[in-house]
């Protein structure tokens, strides 16, 4: 099964932005641990980072057309108010788990509601870089 990752802005950052939230580990780390996880598991992870919105929009739309059986997003910020990517979302023709890194719901009250979360599969949330690998692992129920 291939499994597309998508993550928003900022992620690029991972290991240099605010540690004390996101650990140190980067985004190249991360994936690249996700990616032999998921290859245990006789899957395929592929992932995209970007800083612009209509990028995660068109990764989003087009993950069915690529092959892709999920997509695990994780639209940083885009979580709270972007409507465009909640709509590629709800349009996506494969299942689509929200991630985040910290736990949103623990933190400033603009964070504290996604509009991306209503439209997904399932959303797992503040286990660090955990929370990748435990929707990588969740993927027989999400795909089911």
């Amino acid at each position: 099964m291939k499994i597309l990752f998508v993550l928003g802005p900022n992620l690029g950052a991972l290991g240099r932005r605010d540690p004390a939230t996101y650990g140190t580990e980067t985004l190249d780390d991360i994936m690249e641990a996700v990616q032999r996880r998921a290859g245990e598991l006789g899957n395929d992870a592929e992932w995209h980072q970007s800083d612009h919105e209509g990028d995660l929009v068109g990764w989003v739309l087009g993950a069915a057309d690529e092959g892709a059986s999920a997509v695990v997003i994780n639209p940083g910020a885009l979580s709270h108010y972007s409507y465009a990517l909640r709509d590629a979302v709800e349009a996506c023709r494969v299942p689509v788990v929200e991630v985040h890194m910290s736990n949103i719901y623990a933190r400033e009250e603009f964070r504290r509601h996604s509009v991306i979360s209503e439209v997904c599969r399932a959303t797992v949330t503040g286990l660090g870089a955990g929370s990748y690998h435990l929707a990588l692992e969740a993927m027989p129920w999400i795909t089911s």
